[in-house]
């Protein structure tokens, strides 16, 4: 690889809110300055919706020029000074943030440049069978869904290809090394009682996401009963007929009250957890549903003299942008999925890259659908245009700048 060699890169530059980035030359490659950092040759970069988000509303840009970019493929250009698994020239992804709280300011570990610098606990080796285009789509999914059902449902994924129990994983290291602002939810989140196990319900709100596809795959991995609502009109027949995807009940989510229905006729009181992928106004919704169980649960025997059990669990509801305004209620618990945790507790991005390298060796976790391709840093705006104009759904976008 040449990138011990190589001093000047191109660079997309951001220079003020509601611009579009600019392709700039001569730009430096950034240093490695950590033991554990490795320098990545950007070969694919995934589009994500704050990439121009963030320009157009003027929110996330740390400063002027920025870089962007937060999902990419490559090869490993120079390895970490420390002992590493990974080699010159390895096919990875690499969700571009890190360890520091405020990394978002280092621009060397943003997507949208030709090299990129990564501590090497949060870059994953990607096998043969996997595309440059399948890993950049893959992004922040994967940690976001294995956060969200490992941390804020306890899902224990030891039995699926030695992977982690993150929630032990969190608790084993120093409190201080969390987070403060996300602590809480690692530590006191979800009593070990309740933690959910093979044959429990959740219910997947805006099931198109690519978050939810990956949540999806993990949770029926798990041996977890999937209810996924989507609109199916534009996501149905792909949802269905994809193995790796597919739901025990997919409800579409037209008619949000008809929806809530079929979820209380279907399952009953067994509803415990649910995902909300799409905002506050869905997980309104999914906090009906969850009351309605509630309510289920709590209704006396009939006949009224029967004698129950008396087990109140608490139900889980998790917002990946957004919860409901009102208080929760008594019997229910609010989570916001503390996905820095990747970054700033190594313990847990090894864990987790080491256990994606084997899914995806393995084939047992299918990267999200590819639905368009755009190529070489003129082509992030184009992508970044057909976002903003909504014509990408189910599916990711990727920017191909070396084949």
């Amino acid at each position: 690889m040449a990138g011990s060699s190589v001093k000047a890169q191109t660079v997309l530059l951001l220079h003020g809110p509601r611009q579009a980035y600019q392709i700039t030359n001569g730009y430096d490659v950034p240093l490695l300055v950590e033991d554990d950092e490795t320098l990545i040759q950007t070969y694919t970069i995934g589009l994500n919706p704050i990439d121009w988000k963030a320009p157009d509303y003027n929110f996330g840009i740390a400063t002027l020029p920025y870089i962007a970019g937060r999902e990419l493929a490559g090869r490993v250009a120079i390895t970490p000074k420390r002992n590493s698994r990974l080699k010159e020239g390895d096919r990875v992804r690499y969700p571009p943030s890190s360890r520091k709280m405020l990394d978002y300011r280092d621009l060397r570990k943003a997507a949208y440049q030709e090299y990129v610098v990564s501590s090497d606990f949060n870059v994953a080796r990607i096998p043969p069978s996997i595309s440059f285009q399948q890993a950049a789509g893959l992004g922040v999914a994967f940690s976001a869904a294995a956060i969200t059902l490992g941390i804020c449902m306890g899902i224990d994924f030891s039995s699926i290809l030695d992977g982690p129990d993150l929630l032990q994983l969190v608790r084993s290291v120093e409190p201080e090394s969390i987070p403060e602002d996300v602590r809480t939810e690692c530590l006191h989140g979800i009593t070990d009682a309740e933690r959910a196990v093979p044959g429990d319900w959740v219910a997947v709100w805006g099931g198109s996401s690519t978050s939810a596809n990956i949540t999806v795959q993990l949770a029926r991995l798990a041996g977890l009963k999937v209810i996924t609502i989507v609109d199916i009109a534009k996501h149905g027949l792909r949802i269905s007929g994809c193995s790796a995807q597919r739901p025990d009940l997919l409800i579409d989510s037209h008619d949000t009250d008809r929806a809530v229905d079929i979820i209380n006729k279907s399952v009953g009181s067994q509803l415990r957890f649910a995902l909300d992928t799409r905002g506050r106004d869905s997980a309104t919704i999914l906090l009906e549903a969850l009351t309605r169980q509630k309510r289920l649960n709590d209704a006396p025997p009939s006949p009224p003299q029967t004698p129950r059990e008396l087990k109140t669990q608490t139900s889980h509801l998790v917002g990946l942008t957004g919860l409901p305004k009102e208080t929760a209620p008594e019997g229910i618990a609010y989570h916001t999925v503390p996905i820095k945790i990747f970054h700033t507790v190594p313990a847990v991005g090894e864990a987790l890259v080491l256990w994606l390298e084997r899914l995806l060796e393995q084939g047992l976790i299918k990267p999200p659908p590819i639905i368009g391709v755009e190529s070489g840093f003129d082509g992030v705006n184009k992508g970044l245009d057909r976002m903003r104009s909504g014509e990408i759904s189910g599916g990711r976008l990727v920017v191909d700048l070396l084949a």
